[in-house]
């Protein structure tokens, strides 16, 4: 028996190492188990090069029909799960088939490779580039090994920021303006603005500022759309008086946000919105949504 369990061990350890890998920065990302680990950090344009190691185990020959090394942009769908969609797809060839006996490195190099889109995981979509080694074999089955990475790409500052002037109303009820100072902001930003009370005829119990992330996915008919409140935001207690102006100053470096996505590869999008929500004393809610842009800006000029 125990011969037969180890005719299903993995003749060979693989391993993937950035050449880079003690100086490149290092991000969290969740994994599907739930679990958090540190992942290298690369942006459009960067160049990925490193190290395979194939180190067969003690007393054991590997053999194979070719090595290789993938980048892969994919993006899962998880009403779809398991079936990724590459929308990147380069490989190098390390080796002819032949045996290994012993430690074997291989370098790899692609340089300067266009990763237009960020890594993303979100309720139904997830967007991921991932290094895969495949030592190919026939009836023994094919040896896998993966090495996820992480990009985030920078945008420079918008030439046009216009701020956003919006009025709501209930006839002869309630009148008020809201101003916020911009309509796009890096992800360290500071939300400021002011709301305006012009007629108040209802007795108010209280006004939040949310902030909420619309995930949509696929298309037409078999569009999903995903709505998630990420900060709530009290911007008042009790009933304002006619004429009182009420100042916002929300910040969004503790919140958990990415830029904004539209229509990626026609897979998804993800867009923001500032909702002002009201609530009066007979717990009736009125809302006023207004979409904001959010960008990456360079984390020493984000200040």
């Amino acid at each position: 028996m125990n011969y037969l369990l180890g005719a299903f061990k993995p003749a060979c350890n693989v391993s993937i190492t950035f050449s880079d890998g003690k100086n490149r920065k290092q991000v969290p990302m969740k994994k599907e188990n739930g679990q958090t680990a540190l992942v290298p950090l690369f942006h459009s344009q960067d160049t990925i090069s490193g190290k395979v190691c194939i180190d067969p185990y003690q007393g054991k020959k590997v053999e194979h029909n070719g090595v290789k090394v993938e980048l892969l942009g994919q993006i899962e769908m998880y009403f779809d799960r398991g079936n990724f969609y590459d929308f990147t797809s380069l490989v190098r060839e390390l080796d002819v088939p032949g045996e290994i006996y012993e430690r074997k490195t291989y370098p790899f190099e692609f340089p300067t490779v266009e990763m237009p889109y960020e890594t993303y995981n979100g309720v139904n979509v997830r967007l991921r580039y991932v290094l895969k080694v495949t030592v190919t074999r026939g009836y023994s089955g094919s040896i896998l090994e993966y090495q996820e990475l992480v990009v985030r790409n920078y945008a420079p500052l918008p030439d046009i920021n216009n701020s956003i002037k919006m009025e709501v109303g209930i006839e002869d009820c309630l009148h008020i303006e809201f101003e916020y100072n911009k309509s796009k902001y890096h992800l360290k930003d500071v939300i400021l603005g002011k709301i305006y009370f012009l007629l108040v005829r209802i007795k108010m119990k209280n006004m939040d500022l949310e902030i909420r992330r619309r995930e949509s996915t696929g298309a037409g008919a078999n569009t999903h759309v995903e709505t998630e409140t990420l900060a709530k935001f009290e911007l008042m207690d009790g009933t304002p008086v006619r004429g009182e102006s009420i100042p916002v100053r929300l910040f969004l470096a503790p919140y958990d946000l990415t830029p904004t996505h539209r229509n990626i590869n026609n897979k998804y999008s993800v867009k923001y919105y500032l909702n002002l929500v009201l609530v009066d004393e007979e717990d009736r809610r009125y809302f006023k949504q207004q979409e904001i842009t959010l960008y990456r800006l360079k984390e020493d000029t984000s200040s």
